[in-house]
């Protein structure tokens, strides 16, 4: 099978298309032969070992997982012994967020992973952004800030692939919307249902006097710090970016003040009942997935560095040639900026 290879760290000319063996699947095991995989900010970041905390987890001097990708979906093609919860012919998403491996053709996952069937009225490419964006919102939002109705939450990088979802999530569960983007995306942001938006090339939310019980980095660009004056009294901040500033912040801000400063880990906290929830609000028309581009598998350095700009709006989608990307029933149609 052809599978894009990284065997070391740094910039993304170390990605290499070859011909690998593919994987088989072990009795409690699927295989998925996959049709739309994600490139995410968090991929460069596994690439490049930056933050240095991932070559302590995952390889101190090369990568410990060759294939990179977490995000995909795709047709189970086979299934091992012991499976009962998926049989071939199922069209499903997912993620893969411990050994990666979406940067191929075909992945082998346990039938327990997080994959769920696509949603009735998905693509591939469609089904693949909700998992992208999609968990990650939902995990940040709902679980750990526990977002309620009438709450105000500002989100900083509205536009990009988690703030995109973040903004319809938090629509969703009743909360009062600011998306922070740059002007030329500022009407996008709007459509997916902020209240309002703010250009931070013109204005500092973080000086402008406003408070929020919930300000969302969602690109890790402003500090806790720079956010407090801009939380109300029990305010949360949060971001996704695992520096060990926000570590140590997290520490001194559960024992001290009301204003709280949060990481989690959303990919390491997944279950399939996520998906499912994702995939109806998907068919109800509550959600709608955002693609900014795609590319085939053999252009996956050129997507990095795409994705590298800072300046992609929703999901960058990776295609594999062949696959009928047609959702099952054409409505609810991803919305491309």
């Amino acid at each position: 099978m052809r599978a894009i290879v990284c065997t070391t760290y740094g910039s993304p000319n170390v990605l290499h298309l070859k011909e690998v063996a593919r994987p088989e699947p072990k009795d409690n095991e699927v295989r998925i032969k996959l049709h739309a995989a994600i490139v995410t900010p968090s991929d460069c970041a596994f690439r490049k070992a930056d933050p240095f905390i991932i070559r302590l987890m995952y390889g101190l001097r090369r990568p410990k997982h060759t294939i990179l990708g977490v995000e995909f979906a795709g047709e189970i093609d086979a299934v091992g012994k012991n499976v009962t919860a998926f049989q071939v012919g199922d069209r499903v998403s997912g993620i893969s967020p411990t050994s990666f491996g979406t940067y191929a053709e075909y992945v082998c996952l346990p039938e327990t992973a997080t994959l769920a069937s696509l949603p009735v009225h998905a693509s591939f490419e469609e089904a693949a952004g909700l998992c992208d964006g999609g968990l990650t919102a939902l995990i940040f939002l709902r679980d750990t800030a526990r977002l309620r109705q009438g709450q105000k939450i500002l989100i900083n990088g509205a536009s990009g692939s988690v703030g995109a979802y973040a903004v319809q999530l938090a629509k969703y569960f009743g909360a009062e919307v600011t998306g922070v983007c740059s002007s030329t995306n500022a009407a996008f942001v709007k459509s997916l249902g902020a209240d309002r938006v703010m250009d931070y090339t013109q204005e500092d939310f973080s000086k402008s006097g406003q408070t929020y019980d919930v300000i969302f980095d969602a690109v890790g660009k402003r500090s806790f710090l720079q956010c407090k004056s801009s939380l109300s009294a029990k305010g949360v901040y949060l971001t996704t970016v695992p520096s060990l500033g926000i570590m140590l912040q997290m520490s001194w801000t559960s024992k001290i003040g009301s204003k709280k400063a949060k990481f989690t880990a959303s990919g390491l906290q997944q279950k399939k009942e996520n998906l499912m929830f994702l995939a109806e609000l998907f068919d109800k028309g509550q959600m709608k997935a955002v693609i900014d581009k795609r590319y085939p598998l053999e252009q996956m350095v050129e997507a990095h560095r795409y994705v590298e700009t800072g300046r992609k709006k929703g999901n960058v989608v990776i295609t594999f040639g062949g696959a009928s990307l047609t959702p099952n029933l054409h409505t609810n149609a991803a919305y491309t900026p």
